[in-house]
């Protein structure tokens, strides 16, 4: 099966320092393709889950969440508009947090952060593992996204909507 890869929590410098182009190549046997400099990799290669997992976390000089994520389900998330009712424009930032398990019960939506009309935050749509969302472009806003880890009380990582449809992508291209 293929798979995407997400690590939480990894940084280019400082602390949790991962070189995700390193990552890659030295799992070049699994088919590993980095995408981006944040923990993003799409797996080409037919491999379980445990031993993709154990594999990347041999790799890693420290302990993060990874959240592998079948290749079909980004597939499916990305070939629809989730965002296609939702506000745009260069000062909204649409985003997908991958979760590391299934919500047992998520919260009516949308959730807006801080509430109302005023909002810097909004989620919109709970999908499976998938936290899909928008912020505006302050600030502020940044720090509402720590909250919806918070919020949902499970792991999760986030990326750009065009993050989500590079890598639905390059599933398609292989």
């Amino acid at each position: 099966m293929r798979w995407v890869v997400f690590l939480r929590a990894v940084n280019v410098g400082g602390a949790n320092r991962c070189q995700p182009a390193l990552v890659a190549k030295q799992l070049s046997k699994f088919g590993v393709i980095n995408i981006g400099a944040v923990g993003t990799f799409v797996v080409r290669e037919n491999v379980s889950e445990s031993v993709l997992r154990n594999a990347i976390a041999k790799k890693l000089p420290f302990k993060c969440e990874i959240m592998i994520c079948p290749a079909r389900d980004i597939i499916k998330l990305a070939s629809r508009d989730p965002f296609a009712r939702q506000p745009a424009g260069p000062n909204i930032t649409r985003f997908v947090n991958v979760l590391a398990k299934r919500l047992p019960s998520p919260p009516p939506l949308p959730v807006s952060l801080p509430s109302g009309d005023d909002w810097l935050l909004k989620i919109v749509a709970i999908e499976d593992r998938f936290v899909l969302g928008l912020y505006r472009r302050e600030m502020k806003a940044i720090s509402y996204l720590g909250k919806v880890e918070k919020l949902l009380g499970v792991p999760a990582t986030n990326r750009n909507w065009n993050t989500i449809q590079k890598v639905a992508q390059i599933l398609n291209d292989t």
